[in-house]
């Protein structure tokens, strides 16, 4: 089994983080040069954590799957990034935040993680704008913000809908300059295919080279993974193509914990899948919602008018009915399942009747159709791409989908895993959403973790080892990791089955949006458990992938993260049932309220499940650590 040290510091909540930064252990300057950090990931924390680390005097090696660090999946965030500046002057305060964090994540993150990450959110905004990040600025010069989803204040900062694109060109303008000055070494195209253990401590990594198919043995003092979220397992969800798993899941078959897979977060502003013929599904950012009105017709009859031809009257603006303190602004999980409810009675909109919309009319009258293009004109020109139909004249057709992962490896205070020496940032990790994660809040937690935490705590690791001390790639270790993957690869080309990987990956995406989507149930859960297991049977008898192993092959690529994402998602399912509890974005249909509200159970579930693996085919352990609530308290969460 195990040991989950969560190693929060004793003291009042507002002083862990600066005690503990007072008290961890730290490296000497020269000794810095002493030891070599491999990031794997190079979105926002894996570039900000590179770049700091290395200003810092460290060795880094940044390695990662995309031709350029540009390319990573934080470039698709659009609506902006929290911070507890108060700058509009109304009522904001880090203690606010903290608060807004974890109502909103219904009370199952950890109180110390969540606190530190409204303290340093602070000094985000003023670290990116040093770098030249272009946020959108008030008429007199002064940093503007918008409000978002489950806060009552205006907190976040804004690059109109390109957020994550202009923070993420800080991040690598800053990993850039260390690249530059010899400080770090950018390995590009080489995807991590295993994690290796010497001596109990994470110590290296197997990649593929995705252009030559070389097999590579890096070896390290530590190792940061910063790899991104798992909602590809869905198949369809709102992130890019190649994000995947494989990176934390080979991790948790080496020792990692997982902690809390099924906690998926769905967004409610998608644009409805339109066709069978859809490879993934792309955002509305929330901060429509500022302006944008949502609504569906009261009466069944009327879902196939045109919106123009409804009465105000006919009209049903459904979060501002049931929620009216927060109205459109409701969180996303209570909106994605408030948007489902209507749907389900009859009154979605569209042709598949899986709609609902989201109107501009009133801001477009208060502000002028110029004033909302200033706010979101490249959001409305996204949707003008896609649907071919102008938002400033007709309302949005939006609808829940997978955008988020609040689950992922298991990670202390200092953000290491279990594993001594494995670190995990931003979205790869589990530590500071709980059940739900507000809007605008992963571009903060990855910013966080790299640039504020990661600098701290990796030295309070580093001290206790060796300096030049890192182990031999020709080590046991390495060889028998490099086998592994080896392996894998020569069973995938000796398939000489008759499907492509892509239809096993959106039968899979079938199967967990079915049993394991928006809502799940005991049946549904159950039965995805019974077809998960026959369908990756399957995929191992008869997929086909072409080509050879010594070249570019994105066959056999899709292939390895598929391959992942059916154990990956067969451990969502086991996690969802196990969980006999409602919270944030896990939603048992067989635990709610009469109002249709998540019905926790804190006395049973108060806390994080971290499963561990025990060998193929075997159930994973199913460790516990408790979540103390001491500053405070669990209560029923509501937003009317």
């Amino acid at each position: 089994m195990a040991t989950l040290e969560s190693k929060i510091p004793s003291g009042p909540l507002a002083d862990k983080w600066r005690n503990h930064k007072a008290n961890i252990k730290l490296v000497n300057p020269a000794n810095k040069r002493k030891y070599e950090v491999i990031v794997v990931g190079a979105g926002l924390a894996g570039s900000s954590a590179a770049a700091t680390l290395a200003e810092l005097g460290y060795r880094v090696k940044c390695i990662v799957f995309h031709d350029s660090p540009r390319r990573a999946h934080s470039i698709a965030a659009q609506g902006g990034i929290n911070a507890a500046k108060n700058y509009q002057n109304d009522g904001d305060s880090v203690y606010r935040l903290f608060y807004d964090t974890i109502k909103g994540g219904d009370y199952r993150a950890r109180e110390a993680n969540v606190h530190r990450l409204a303290e340093v959110s602070v000094n985000i905004i003023d670290q990116c704008a040093a770098q030249g990040v272009p946020f959108a600025r008030e008429y007199g010069g002064l940093l503007a913000n918008r409000s978002f989803g489950g806060a009552q204040v205006s907190r976040t900062f804004y690059a109109r809908g390109q957020t994550g694109q202009q923070l993420l060109l800080g991040a690598y303008s800053a990993l850039s300059k260390m690249v530059g000055a010899g400080a770090i070494e950018l390995i590009t195209q080489h995807e991590m295919l295993d994690l290796v253990v010497v001596n109990g401590h994470a110590k290296g990594v197997i990649t593929r080279d995705l252009v030559t198919g070389q097999l590579v043995r890096h070896s390290g003092d530590a190792v940061i993974l910063a790899t991104g979220g798992y909602g590809n397992v869905f198949n369809l969800s709102t992130y890019a193509r190649g994000s995947n798993a494989t990176a934390i899941w080979r991790a948790y078959k080496r020792g990692a914990c997982f902690a809390n897979p099924c906690y998926t977060q769905i967004h409610p502003t998608c644009i409805p899948v339109s066709g069978d013929y859809q490879s993934k599904l792309t955002l509305m950012s929330e901060s429509l919602r500022n302006d944008g009105r949502i609504w569906v017709p009261k009466k069944k009859e009327d879902v196939k008018k045109n919106p123009a031809d409804i009465p105000e009257a006919d009209r049903d603006y459904y979060l501002e009915r049931i929620y009216p303190s927060f109205g459109n602004l409701a969180p996303r999980d209570v909106s994605s399942r408030a948007a489902m409810r209507m749907c389900d009675e009859g009154r979605g909109v569209g042709e598949t009747g899986l709609g609902v919309y989201l109107d501009f009319a009133d801001a477009i009258k208060r502000l002028g159709e110029n004033g909302v293009r200033e706010r979101y004109g490249n959001l409305f020109d996204i949707y003008h791409e896609i649907t071919n139909e102008n938002a400033y004249k007709t309302p949005m057709r939006i609808f829940p989908a997978v955008h988020y992962t609040m689950g992922g490896l298991w990670v202390d205070y200092n953000l290491m895993s279990n594993i001594p020496g494995l670190f995990v940032l931003g979205e790869a990790n589990f530590s500071d959403h709980g059940a739900n994660r507000l809007g605008a809040s992963a571009l903060m937690q990855g910013l966080a973790d790299g640039y504020f935490v990661i600098p701290y705590t990796i030295g309070d690791y580093l001290a206790g080892q060796k300096p030049n001390s890192k182990p031999s790639p020709d080590g046991a270790e390495f060889k028998q990791a490099e086998e592994n993957v080896a392996a894998i690869t020569k069973r995938f080309l000796a398939n000489k089955g008759k499907q492509p990987v892509n239809y096993y990956h959106k039968k899979l995406g079938q199967i967990m949006w079915t049993g394991c989507g928006m809502a799940r149930t005991k049946q549904s859960l159950e039965k995805a458990l019974k077809e998960i297991p026959a369908l990756r049977e399957e995929f191992w008898a008869n997929v086909n992938v072409p080509g050879s192993g010594e070249s570019l092959n994105q066959a056999l690529e899709r292939a390895g993260r598929v391959a992942d994402f059916f154990e990956l998602g067969e451990l969502l399912c086991l996690d969802a049932l196990t969980r006999e509890e409602s919270c944030g974005g896990h939603f048992r249909e067989e635990h709610q309220h009469p109002d249709g509200e998540c019905k926790r159970d804190d006395e049973k579930f108060g806390h994080v499940a971290a499963w561990e693996y025990q060998g193929a085919g075997k159930t994973p352990l199913r460790n516990v650590e408790p979540l103390n609530y001491e500053f405070v308290k669990m209560s029923v969460r509501s937003y009317k």
